[in-house]
């Protein structure tokens, strides 16, 4: 990845900071974005620093049209290319629909899928230019519904869905596109999942040190990059998560209700 010019949405921390790390070490020029100014620019110093490359923090909020098409156009200025993007920016959530706050279940899509959506379009140009790669971070969410996350599944399905058909469209045009889907990650994305009034759940129920690491999951996004894969499937788990759900729809329903009660 020597000087290939990467976007990193979702930063400042979990797999985007972890993923920042690792393409930096392999010599990427990276734009980092998230909505945290202060730990991006902290970042983009330690990161320049101890690997002797460019780094550019942008602030953004991926919900906002407008801060994608700033990104966009902040990385141009900054490096003239885009060789791959990833939309690594989420949020989750943790509540039954029926006791929902419907504005919580829109600030999923407008995140996760329109900040994906947002981004891919305004970095399109550029990608097709340098036959570069396009990466949506989805979840095993996006392939089978989860209890209690009703607007998180819908908005990783959806990245699936669009990503699947650009990669359709553009098969003759050098375009790779990447689904890279991790299952239980050690992140602070439970911690700040919100819940049915828009809360954040602050915790987490789960035994974080036992799962993959963040940084584990960064090195392998770096081997799917560099072999263009369009799909990777993160952790034992999340691999028979899909295989059951696919030939077994009805056990599997009934094996993740028991696995993610617990969360409630």
């Amino acid at each position: 990845m020597k000087d290939k010019v990467i976007i990193i949405t979702g930063a400042s921390s979990g797999i985007g900071l972890a993923s920042a790390a690792v393409l930096a070490e392999s010599g990427a020029k990276l734009a980092l974005a998230a909505r945290s100014l202060d730990k991006l620019e902290q970042t983009a110093r330690e990161l320049a620093a101890k690997y002797n490359t460019e780094v550019l923090p942008v602030k953004c909020d991926v919900s906002r049209e407008e801060d994608c098409r700033n990104l966009v156009e902040e990385t141009v200025k900054r490096f003239g290319r885009i060789d791959v993007l990833i939309n690594n920016a989420g949020i989750s959530m943790r509540a039954w629909f029926k006791d929902l706050e419907l504005s919580v279940e829109k600030s999923l899509m407008d995140v996760n899928f329109w900040g994906t959506v947002f981004c891919t379009k305004y970095a399109l140009p550029y990608l097709l230019e340098s036959k570069g790669q396009v990466v949506g971070v989805i979840s095993i969410a996006g392939y089978i519904g989860l209890p209690g996350r009703t607007g998180y599944s819908a908005s990783k399905f959806a990245i699936r869905g669009f990503l699947n058909t650009l990669r359709i469209e553009h098969l003759h045009d050098g375009l790779n596109v990447m689904i890279f889907a991790p299952g239980y990650i050690a992140t602070n994305i439970r911690k700040s999942a919100l819940l049915a009034d828009g809360s954040e759940q602050g915790s987490t129920p789960r035994k974080e040190e036992k799962m993959m690491t963040a940084e584990e999951a960064g090195r392998i996004l770096l081997k799917g990059l560099r072999k263009r894969k369009a799909e990777i499937v993160l952790t034992a788990l999340g691999k028979v998560t899909i295989f059951v759900s696919t030939r077994f729809p009805r056990l599997a329903d009934k094996l993740i209700d028991k696995f993610i009660a617990k969360e409630g």
